[in-house]
């Protein structure tokens, strides 16, 4: 069984209002790339994958009229993908919707949102002293996770949580000590939505249950100079000692000088490209068992993807993140 996380950059400028396909030469999402272009890069590189379950990190809107489920399965549609049926949680109002592409010949996925005095309803909102003032601050999640239960078609279950965490750029500040003091404020409240996802998890493994975390965690060990104020990364934090990632455990190491990474992005003042590994597919240890094999889809950084023009190309167009796919010896 082949898993993925893959964010796809403003996915949801593909479609108009009532989630027809826009592939035409006019501009989406990404710079100085056009629809059809795009489209027909997702289509590619989702092809290639032929993966039994997708996590669509920034998925199409659902909204007044728009309907991310709709959208999804009208592009596996024409796309002649295997995961043809999608699913989602609660709708967000950033157009960037986390859902599920799978194939209901090989697994069945039903949301299943989970609640608990310790970590309540990722759609609610959790109390948390985020500066030590003894003092509760209220966090919510822009983009609530997506909590899953899939059983495989030999019977096995899965408990799968879809995640994009985001620390917001300062933006609006004046002068640089309101530059530092918004984006303290901003990793305060990501870790804060790290450790109520990670409550979530140590409940889940504490009842012996199988879990897999997938998505854009936005951070990492090393990641940017706040991350010293708190002492960990949300990264760890989700992870702790209950999930397994080898991607993040190569951070972890001290001294490491090659480095993976699952996005890529244009810096115009320095008018360079930098790197940064965001992307991550988290398991609890009871699936080791099943000879777990990690991938990260780098044009630049994976021989096979590099070789292969027409792929490289793809995944350069699709998005300015690269796929991450598990493999599980599942049935």
């Amino acid at each position: 069984m082949r898993l993925v996380t893959y964010n796809i950059e403003w996915f949801s400028h593909l479609f108009d209002d009532a989630d027809h396909l826009m592939l035409d030469d006019k501009a989406s999402g990404r710079y100085g790339v056009d629809r059809y272009a795009q489209g027909m890069a997702i289509a590619q590189v989702l092809q290639r994958l032929d993966a039994d379950a997708v996590m669509v990190i920034e998925a199409p809107n659902t909204g007044r009229k728009q309907n991310t489920v709709r959208a999804l399965e009208t592009f596996a549609a024409e796309a002649g993908l295997r995961c043809r049926q999608a699913i989602m949680g609660f709708a967000n109002d950033t157009h960037q919707e986390i859902a599920l592409l799978f194939d209901p010949d090989v697994l069945t996925a039903v949301a299943d949102p989970q609640a608990s005095a310790a970590a309540p309803r990722f759609d609610q909102s959790f109390q948390i002293d985020l500066d030590v003032d003894d003092r509760m601050d209220r966090v919510r999640f822009s983009k609530p996770p997506l909590e899953l239960k899939l059983v495989t078609r030999g019977g096995v279950e899965l408990r799968m949580i879809g995640a994009h965490l985001k620390s917001k750029a300062p933006h609006g500040a004046k002068g640089p000590e309101e530059v530092a003091r918004i984006s303290i404020a901003n990793r305060r409240k990501q870790l804060a939505q790290a450790i109520w996802l990670h409550r979530r998890i140590k409940e889940h493994v504490a009842l012996g249950q199988h879990v897999v975390v997938l998505g854009d965690l936005n951070d990492g060990p090393g990641l940017d100079e706040y991350e010293r104020l708190f002492g960990k990364s949300s990264v760890e934090i989700v992870m702790g000692q209950e999930l397994v990632d080898p991607h993040a455990r190569i951070l972890l190491q001290p001294r490491q000088h090659v480095l993976p990474s699952t996005s890529r992005f244009y810096n115009p003042e320095t008018k360079r490209y930098f790197r940064a590994l965001l992307d991550y597919i988290m398991i609890s240890s009871g699936l080791e068992a099943f000879a777990p094999q990690w991938r990260i889809w780098h044009p630049f950084e994976d021989a096979e993807c590099y070789g292969d023009e027409g792929l490289r190309d793809a995944l350069l167009t699709a998005s300015d993140h690269f796929p991450v796919s598990l493999d599980l010896d599942l049935t």
